[in-house]
């Protein structure tokens, strides 16, 4: 939910796709019995106003026509309703609204008074059917163009198609508009929404796309200090710079805005970013992206970078993540009146779950050296072959983390398979460096490392740690390290250095199996 400092864009859409939202208005109930549905059906009419500007804060609304469609309100009763200025909240406005349907064939949505850049949304086509009781069946719009004038950040964009179904407006209106206690329950907003052609490119040439984002069963609750008041206490804020008192406060916001939204599935297909400059020209690209409330998935992800580098993964995954350390993490430091340590600051890790990992390529360039004078150059270019680069390969990944305490996992398991890489890329690693010695020319590895902390017993548990390889071997360690206290992991590298002096191994399993390394090894010693 944050902005950063040098995309002040996204904080600002998110605001002023709300602003569009609550005009579209909502609706009262219909009351039974024969005779109330005569007078209501006879009171059915269709009123268009022109020329309606709202003002929301620093946002400014505007549509050159707005056409209500099968209402019961008048045309002074809707523009009354409509007017902008003091007076009644637009929860309180939205539920006197009642239509068959709100149509605006443009809608531009601006921000004026702001520092740099000013953005300006401007919406085709927009329609809202079946608002009854502050809910609206269907939101859609055509497109959308945005522009970002003035400042460093200028840029363009467009929006393909957008639709929402079951959208609460009087939920919306209240989260951003009315403050809360940050305890009450959460609010579902909407049932589903869909964007298509997604597409940005900002000034330096950054262009980035997406075909379509969809999600559903987004659900918020009112905070203090407003929706609208904490996105806008973290636009081009200065972390550097702040002040205890504004840090303090920055982390309070933080916190009551990650518990202030719950998201039941976003899934984001045909994502990609292209940075067009010679010198930090990449390509980033991903075919789907899936979160759901303690999940994330990744799939065929691929990277080009400068001087040939290139990774693809075929599946990233990460269950069991929660932002619930976190939070806890960030009430906590905003009760402090000096800078928070590294210690401090460490206690912001979430809780990971599981992070897993499929099918991973990389490819790296050869490290150019420079010749040391012209002569050198001229020799190495008629007789040094050309360099090789690296190629790593993973076929199948995983990494568990226990709940951090203290910002410390206090268990985890880290496993790999199908590591692939030349032995040359590990001739410095102490135990793997002579492999090139024995005959291998490429690696093919798997790695195990099952750990368990206990801090009252001051243990490290060895559950296994082992590394194998084909037609090599493999070598297992089973045990149990003594003297393990808190202070070992330490950030200060120095404090950790030193308390691992006082380890030691209180038991040791050590099984070793041969299957082609130790041969070459005798073969290498009798020649």
């Amino acid at each position: 939910m944050t902005c950063s400092k040098g995309r002040p864009l996204r904080a600002w859409a998110t605001g002023a796709s709300a602003c569009v939202l609550v005009l579209l208005g909502a609706g009262i109930a219909v009351q039974p019995g024969a005779a109330q549905a005569q007078e209501a059906a006879s009171a059915v009419q269709d009123v268009t106003l022109q020329d309606v500007t709202l003002t929301f804060g620093d946002t400014v609304l505007k549509a050159p026509r707005l056409t209500a469609s099968g209402t019961r309100l008048s045309k002074d009763e809707l523009t009354a309703l409509l007017k902008p200025g003091p007076g009644e909240s637009w929860a309180a406005r939205l539920v006197r609204l009642d239509a068959a349907s709100l149509a605006m064939p443009e809608l531009r949505v601006e921000r004026t008074g702001g520092a740099g850049a000013t953005p300006v949304v401007t919406y085709r086509d927009v329609v809202a059917r079946d608002v009854r009781a502050g809910r609206a069946a269907e939101l859609t719009a055509a497109g959308a163009s945005i522009l970002l004038e003035g400042g460093p950040q200028k840029g363009t964009g467009t929006y393909g198609r957008m639709r929402a179904t079951d959208l609460d407006l009087t939920v919306l209106a209240r989260l951003y508009g009315e403050p809360g206690d940050g305890k009450s329950a959460l609010q579902r907003i909407y049932a589903t929404f869909a964007v298509d052609d997604i597409a940005y490119v900002d000034a330096r040439g950054t262009a980035v796309k997406i075909a379509r984002i969809e999600g559903r069963d987004l659900s918020g609750r009112q905070i203090p200090a407003t929706w609208t008041g904490a996105l806008q206490a973290f636009t081009a804020v200065d972390y550097e710079r702040l002040a205890p008192p504004e840090r303090a406060r920055l982390m309070s916001l933080g916190a009551d805005l990650a518990e202030a939204v719950s998201v039941g599935s976003l899934e984001a297909t045909g994502l990609s970013v292209q940075e067009a400059k010679p010198r930090d020209a990449f390509s980033l690209g991903i075919a789907r992206l899936g979160m759901t409330g303690s999940g994330v998935l990744l799939e065929d992800i691929h990277f080009a970078g400068v001087d040939g580098a290139k990774a693809r993964l075929a599946r990233l995954s990460l269950d069991g993540f929660s932002l619930g350390p976190t939070v806890a993490a960030l009430r906590k430091l905003a009760t402090l009146t000096t800078p928070p340590s590294d210690a401090e600051l460490r206690l912001l890790t979430p809780a990971l779950g599981t992070l897993a990992l499929k099918d991973l390529s990389l490819d790296l360039p050869p490290e150019a050296k420079a010749p040391r004078d012209p002569a050198e150059k001229v020799l190495a270019d008629r007789t040094a072959p050309a360099p090789a680069g690296l190629h790593v390969g993973l076929r199948d990944g995983s990494m568990n983390f226990a709940p951090p305490r203290d910002g410390v996992p206090t268990a985890g398991r880290l496993s790999l398979s199908g590591l692939t890489l030349p032995a040359s890329a590990v001739a410095g690693v102490p135990g793997l460096g002579s492999l090139g010695l024995y005959g291998y020319s490429d690696l093919d590895l798997a790695l195990v490392a099952d750990t368990a902390w206990d801090e009252a017993a001051r243990e490290l548990k060895l559950g296994e740690v082992s590394v194998s390889g084909k037609d090599m071997g493999s070598l297992r360690i089973n045990g149990m390290i003594g003297g393990i206290g808190p202070e070992v992991f330490n950030p200060d590298v120095a404090v950790s250095s030193f308390a691992m002096l006082s380890a030691t191994a209180k038991a040791l399993d050590l099984t070793i199996e041969n299957t082609g390394l130790f041969d070459r090894f005798i073969d290498r010693k009798s020649t």
